[in-house]
């Protein structure tokens, strides 16, 4: 498959304005990003690229920063063989061991997980997945109703089900996630998982004792109202995807304002993930 990339050039944007902006590309089909120095790089298949619709995204997510681009076409290859190639099995605190399919497994931790790695998020290597991860191996899942909220590969649905879990709801608005969900829970013979494709209306009506959201700090508070809708009292709700300082502040008085109280917090590289508990 022929695949395209555009290089951005951002000045001015804040971290949570640029993962907005990544949020939106994907939505008009570009599905891998590559941090740079003065921006980032999307990729896109070739056949997908529409110019109209990148400048209509950057028409209504680029207020109070400038930005460039340039698009290049690439050389045909195999994009996926390519990405498995940098594709690494990870270990989070001891316990859980994160590989593809082509990797050898491990029986000396209690949780091994497999992905098929295609080129999408959610294999454990970003820190707010492997501190996720880490939430889900030091507290109690078992018999609990949860939900993996943007969900990705489903990797934090498929080991709070191996750590006992009842019942999983794995929810993204992406349909390639969605369709790895189905392939990854089946590599690891996870049948209480399911997917569904969506937002925070797919919410409506359900109940859940964990809540496990690991997207970024705008849509996190968009969704956080709905979250104590359909948490159980004394519930728990982890999140993750944005960074200590402000946007921790900024969060913990949203989730203060709807229900939840903070209990603590865990940082990697300036990435935040925290704790909250449904009053």
């Amino acid at each position: 498959m022929k695949y395209s990339s555009v290089k951005f050039i951002l000045s001015g944007a804040e971290d949570w304005q640029k993962d907005l902006l990544i949020d939106a590309l994907g939505e008009i089909g570009f599905d891998t990003f590559e941090e740079g120095e003065e921006g980032f790089t999307a990729y896109i298949p070739a056949i997908n690229l529409d110019i109209q619709g990148l400048e209509t995204v950057l028409l209504h997510h680029t207020e109070g920063f400038d930005v460039s681009y340039e698009t290049k076409d690439l050389e045909d290859q195999n994009w996926n063989k390519l990405w498995e190639s940098n594709f690494q099995p990870i270990t989070v605190n001891d316990q859980c061991y994160v590989r593809a399919t082509f990797h050898e497994g491990r029986t000396d931790v209690p949780y091994e997980i497999v992905i098929d790695p295609k080129m999408s998020f959610g294999t454990g290597h970003h820190q707010t997945t492997s501190m996720m991860l880490a939430y889900v191996l030091e507290n109690d899942f078992q018999d609990k109703n949860v939900l993996d909220m943007g969900c990705g590969t489903g990797i934090l649905a498929i080991l709070a089900s191996k750590k006992g879990a009842k019942e999983v709801l794995a929810v993204d608005y992406d349909d390639i996630c969605v369709a790895s969900v189905e392939e990854n829970k089946v590599l690891n013979q996870i049948t209480n998982i399911v997917s569904d494709l969506g937002s925070k209306e797919v919410l409506q009506g359900k109940s859940f004792d964990v809540i496990l959201a690991n997207i970024n700090r705008n849509i996190l508070l968009d969704q956080l109202d709905q979250y104590s809708a359909c948490l159980e009292k004394g519930g728990e709700l982890y999140v993750s995807g944005f960074y200590d300082g402000e946007d921790l502040d900024i969060l913990t008085s949203k989730a203060t304002e709807v229900g939840f109280s903070f209990v603590g917090k865990k940082v990697t590289d300036k990435w935040c993930s925290a704790k909250y508990l449904k009053s």
